[in-house]
């Protein structure tokens, strides 16, 4: 048996998906012991769960998001290379209509992981689990927190419905490790219920843990217990309850903006034409806002398996339809050039039509509370959700894990105000995400109150004259790509020769048509 683990030196992450795992990664080290506590049962490898409907659409991560999951799990890049993802250079293998024309394919300046979201996951999920420093609580819910306005001393879990017998223990609940209710005795949850000292409940059960973190050994479903934990960190995704939690420890309500496109999503997966299914280009037809009226678009993402990823999009008045047979006509007759349509209908369909409209930009400003308590930090979606039309949240979420192992690292494990810290030390990717996507989306009819600002009106304005340029100028595509790429931030956007170059407009003269090679169009069945 191994030896108890100090509660205190204990941390806690909520969810086990793409921010989850990677802050648990990230902390594994700096703390003695990382529970992640995930409500699904968890897949061996790369398959569909209930929490994760938005796997069924396209996704990408950026180079800045790359990069910050390699220096957290080196050699996952070709870890995941080896099970059928794909590097693609930007924007040499992009082939992309702006709002202002279509993009030359440029040298390369940065790059793309294209893999459906199952195999991004299970790969990073397969690395992270392989520490065993890090144990996943799986098939088990949180229902809040414990401690008080001042700091958080861990959470309160039920094992859900359906949760097989063991499953915890095999999943990583530790006999003698610091779940137990020392540190939490007598203490408030954000649930409304108190922590006691007791063994590992039985079923119905209310009491908090006994030396178990996971209490998790023949736990029935609907037993409660607690998990503390010296450190918590919220990565639950777009459906967090934190905010709720805090208020009711006795914190302020958080400040909240939202700003929703109104997008609705339609993805199906499809076998490309057997010369197409490696080494085929992204293709990306954008809408133009200053034609008016809703906004459609498409995105053509090669990924594993010879398969092509293939989400349409329209904001209000413009959605796609939720039809199997509706999809190829939508890509060929609504978007402003029918170059997707063409391709898809040269090959053969593998899926059914998967639909979302949760495609609302969040964003909570945690960092700006008047008090915020210690051991407590929220990242990923839980923090900022965007439209994934942008393809920003997975590297947002890598990002903000590297901040978070890199503040406790340079402040140390306990120390005070350590969470406030990394708050606002993670609000910095945060922030060039949520302007990249808002910047958009807040012309959207009805996507806010009030509409656009006399800013977002000039910034829009800058942005579409650069995008303009860039059609035509490889030095400020690369300039567009250093931000949307999110390695670089959007001040370099403002240097004295990129407002020059804008100002003097594209040095190479428009595109007709969609830049694939005569080789690209044979390929996929076109010549």
């Amino acid at each position: 048996m191994s030896e108890p683990s100090n509660p205190a030196r204990t941390a806690v992450v909520l969810g086990g998906s793409h921010a989850g795992m990677l802050a648990a990664r990230a902390l594994a080290g700096l703390a003695d012991r990382v529970v992640v506590v995930e409500r699904d049962v968890l897949p061996d490898g790369p398959a569909p769960r209930k929490g994760l409907p938005q796997a069924r659409h396209a996704h990408m991560l950026w180079s800045g998001g790359v990069r910050a999951v390699e220096e957290l799990l080196p050699g996952v890049t070709e870890a995941l290379l080896a099970a059928g993802a794909r590097r693609a250079p930007v924007t040499t293998d992009m082939v992309v209509m702006g709002a202002r024309g279509w993009f030359r394919r440029w040298p390369e300046s940065h790059h793309v992981i294209l893999a459906g979201r199952d195999l991004l996951d299970a790969t990073i999920r397969a690395q992270v689990l392989a520490d065993d420093r890090i144990e996943l609580l799986s098939g088990v819910e949180v229902l809040g927190l414990t401690g008080d306005a001042g700091a958080v001393t861990g959470v309160r879990v039920r094992a859900r419905e359906g949760l097989a017998p063991g499953a915890a223990a095999a999943l990583g609940a530790r006999p003698g490790a610091g779940g137990d209710a020392r540190s939490s005795t007598g203490s408030n949850t954000a649930s409304g219920s108190n922590t006691a000292s007791g063994s590992a409940p039985d079923s119905g059960s209310a009491t908090s843990a006994g030396p178990d973190a996971g209490a998790g050994a023949g736990a029935a479903p609907g037993a409660e217990w607690v998990v503390s934990g010296g450190l918590v960190v919220d990565a639950t995704g777009r459906g967090s309850r934190v905010g709720r939690w805090l208020t009711e420890l006795g914190l302020p309500a958080v400040e909240r903006r939202e700003v929703d496109s109104g997008l609705a999503y339609a993805s199906r997966l499809y076998r490309a034409p057997e010369q197409a299914r490696s080494g085929y280009p992204i293709v990306n037809v954008q809408p133009d806002p200053r034609a008016g009226g809703p906004g459609r678009a498409g995105f053509l993402l090669p990924i594993e398996d010879g398969h092509w990823i293939v989400t349409l999009n329209g904001t209000r008045g413009g959605e796609p339809s939720t039809e199997n047979d509706d999809f190829v006509r939508f890509a060929r007759e609504e978007l402003r050039h029918p170059v997707i349509g063409e391709l898809i209908e040269q090959a053969e369909p593998v899926s059914d039509v998967a639909y979302t409209r949760a495609t609302l930009n969040r964003r909570h400003f945690y960092e700006r509370m008047p008090a915020w308590p210690e051991n407590l930090t929220v990242i990923g979606d839980a923090l900022a959700a965007y439209n994934p039309l942008y393809g920003h949240g997975l590297a947002v979420a890598a990002q903000s894990a590297v901040i978070l192992r890199d503040v406790v690292r340079r402040r140390g494990w306990g120390s005070a105000g350590l969470s406030r810290r990394v708050q606002k030390a993670v609000a910095r990717p945060v922030s060039t995400a949520w302007d990249l996507a808002v910047g958009q989306d807040v012309f959207c009819p009805g996507a806010t109150e009030d509409g656009p600002t006399l800013r977002d009106r000039l910034v829009a304005a800058y942005v579409g004259r650069l995008m303009l340029t860039a059609t035509g100028n490889g030095r400020i595509a690369r300039r567009v790509t250093d931000v949307t790429s999110l390695e670089r931030g959007p001040e370099v956007l403002l240097a004295p020769s990129v407002l020059l170059a804008a100002a003097m407009g594209p040095w190479k003269p428009a595109l007709t048509g969609p830049p694939l090679t005569g080789d690209e169009l044979k390929r996929a069945g076109l010549e």
